[in-house]
């Protein structure tokens, strides 16, 4: 397999935080062994069980990563971005264990790919790797917990509200379908959608087919900052 070439260690530096610190000899050797990946919009990058056979560091694109359960639902754990990386395909690598959940390219994205023995050795012996993965692994752990706390433990019109509010910030028609935020939620459609029909009925979104405008984020912000 061709090692990268010079723009590609550049952007792969540019990109990622770990490189920009490394030595030359480690440079060198990330160079030689790791290779690049370029994954669609909409392909699994790994599914539950499977063996992982490399570590992706992305450079561009979002994945996001979740699990379904026994009735179908979807939560969404985390999603990872340009600079970052997958706690759960490191787990997976360190453990000898198979993937537990599915990570699904959103944005099509390019990837430094580290192949699964060589990442197990670097994080072995050198200090700069074995604090990636402490990182990756704090970063992902608070990520997790924003997800436990909001399942357990705020209503569902507040989850839709803030979900909303964060995608409208940008643009007030937010392109999303109530399965959509349901799989995001780890919600049934018909609950979401019940949600929405309440928040229709006070005049604080207007769904469309695959879309729901939001006329007042700060009406759904505060929303979300309810107390229960």
């Amino acid at each position: 397999m061709p090692m990268l070439s010079d723009d590609k260690l550049a952007e792969a530096r540019a990109a990622l935080p770990v490189l920009r610190s490394a030595p030359a000899a480690l440079l060198d050797e990330f160079r030689r062994i790791a290779f690049i990946a370029r994954i669609p919009a909409g392909r699994n990058v790994f599914v539950e069980g499977d063996r992982v056979g490399a570590i992706p560091l992305l450079i561009s694109g979002t994945v996001r990563v979740y699990q379904v359960g026994e009735t179908g639902r979807e939560v969404t754990l985390y999603r990872f971005r340009p600079g970052e990386s997958c706690v759960l395909t490191a787990n997976a690598i360190l453990t000898g264990q198979g993937f537990p959940a599915i990570a699904t390219v959103e944005d099509e994205a390019e990837a430094v790919m580290v192949p699964a023995e060589t990442f197990s050795r670097w994080v072995g012996r050198d200090d700069l790797w074995r604090q990636f993965f402490v990182d990756l692994v704090a970063q992902r752990l608070a990520s997790v917990m924003s997800v436990v706390d909001e399942v357990a433990f705020k209503r569902l019109d507040q989850r839709v509200a803030a979900l909303l509010a964060r995608r409208a910030r940008d643009t007030p028609s937010v392109r999303i379908t109530h399965q959509e935020i349901a799989a995001e939620l780890g919600s049934a459609r018909e609950a979401v959608s019940r949600v929405l029909e309440d928040l229709a009925a006070k005049g604080l979104v207007q769904p469309g087919r695959g879309t729901v405008v939001v006329p007042d984020v700060a009406a759904l912000e505060a929303i979300a900052r309810t107390v229960t």
